[in-house]
């Protein structure tokens, strides 16, 4: 029995590393050609749309000046733009410096919701705000966000000129990324295992899942599908599942980039992921047995792919090191010793090319630095996604039986006073620096 669970296990980890890595490979070609078309998209006769900015914060003081002196310099046209801060009950200097940016520019306005919870987390202030918004599209970005001076535009550009397409998502990369010995993780983990796998699926499937910032989405599509789900923990997901079941197309434009912060210690980590792993699976929960009813089948995938990684593969994870460690202290006489080892080995070799891979197409990332944090992440980094999955997992379980609801977890943000951190080909003519430089 031991025998036959050791092999099924390490079968589903297989399966699922060949398939990030074909993910990988249709990412990196996705990436070579991505900029094909802007060229005919520029010289299109088709006008960009008036784009209304939305930006929920609460409690954000550490960091909207920065995302606001981004959002002001878009290189958009001015009389087509239009900024909206959600400031979500805040009892800092929040609403204050939005207050201040809405005085110098007038395509500035701020939304202020003074009721305890009015917002009840990201998407119920987004559906405040949103009555709010008068522009034909809607961009969303978190308010640790600096995109670079071209994203908006970017991001337009790309939905008016693709037929069926009701969203356009950007790219996001990693601000503190030198920080310390978690950000450099993330920083990997950002590169190689989200938006290569977010290009792979794009380009290999036509699938592409929204994310919490950097994206773009028809207003009239928002208005028919009724905003955000509040009470969804992943309501980005959540919401990428509706637009394809309402037959419209998601795409990954990776021209349009934005830089954000990332948690810079543990427990902020922890608390930002077991978020994220509670509501992906809800969204499996919500959604794997509508499979049947949905009107668009090619979403199908997608909702797979979330229940064979938040559930069939980190349950092979936890059964397959639970059986090895058992061998080892009680000696369960498991058979497939050897060729256990040499699929370890081939494992470690196939996620360590796999990142390389990844990171070759960022330039200064292939480095030796990150060459030796990848090695690292395999035995450290990776392995904590297992505990934070079952977690996740627990609570989603005690909750469907209290029939509570989910706190929505905000989060933690941390300053570096006197550092730029933002990068890009510069504001107004004057040059940034790369994280950390």
């Amino acid at each position: 029995m031991a025998n036959t669970l050791f092999i099924a296990s390490i079968a589903v980890i297989w399966v699922m590393l060949l398939y990030n890595m074909i993910l990988t490979r249709g990412g990196y070609s996705h990436y070579r050609r991505y900029r094909q078309p802007i060229a005919g998209w520029k010289k299109s006769s088709r006008p960009l749309p008036k784009v209304s900015i939305m930006i929920p914060a609460h409690n954000e003081e550490l960091v909207l000046e920065r995302t606001l002196q981004a959002m002001v310099r878009q290189d958009y046209p001015r009389h087509k733009l239009e900024i909206i801060v959600i400031n979500d009950n805040s009892s800092d200097r929040t609403g204050a410096i939005a207050d201040a940016f809405a005085t110098r520019y007038p395509f500035v306005k701020v939304v202020h919701l003074a009721e305890r919870n009015a917002g009840r987390g990201k998407p119920g202030a987004l559906n405040r705000g949103l009555p709010h918004a008068t522009g034909d599209a809607v961009v969303v970005y978190d308010a640790d966000n600096t995109p670079e001076r071209r994203a908006v535009y970017y991001l337009a550009l790309a939905l008016v000129n693709s037929p069926g397409v009701g969203a356009v998502v950007g790219k996001f990369r990693v601000i503190n990324a030198r920080e310390n010995f978690l950000t450099r993780f993330i920083n990997v983990e950002t590169i190689c295992f989200q938006w290569m796998a977010q290009a792979g699926r794009h380009r290999l499937f036509g699938i592409t899942t929204i994310p919490g910032t950097n994206f773009i989405i028809w207003r009239s599509l928002l208005d028919e599908l009724g905003g955000w789900q509040e009470q969804a923990l992943a309501e980005d997901t959540e919401l990428s599942i509706r637009v394809y079941n309402a037959g419209y197309r998601i795409i990954f434009f990776p021209a349009a980039v934005t830089w954000e912060q990332e948690p810079e210690t543990w427990p902020v980590w922890w608390r930002q992921r077991v978020r994220w792993a509670r509501g992906n699976l809800n969204v499996v929960v919500k959604y794997l047995f509508r499979i049947p009813w949905l009107a668009n089948k090619r979403i199908a995938l997608d909702i797979i792919h979330l229940f064979a990684m938040y559930l069939l593969f980190f349950l092979s994870v936890t059964t397959s090191n639970v059986l090895f460690v058992g061998n080892l202290l009680f000696d369960w006489n498991l058979g497939v010793g050897e060729v256990a080892t040499v699929l370890w080995v081939m494992a470690y070799a196939l996620f360590i090319s796999q990142a390389m891979l990844a990171l070759s197409l960022e330039g200064a990332e292939l480095n030796r630095d990150n060459f030796f944090i990848v090695l690292l992440m395999y035995f450290t980094y990776c392995q904590l996604w297992v505990p934070v999955v079952i977690y996740a997992m627990l609570a989603e379980i005690k909750r469907f039986f209290l029939r509570g609801e989910a706190a929505w977890y905000k989060t933690q943000r941390f300053t570096r006073r006197g550092r730029l951190r933002t990068h890009g080909p510069g504001i107004d003519g004057v040059p940034m620096r790369r994280p950390g430089a």
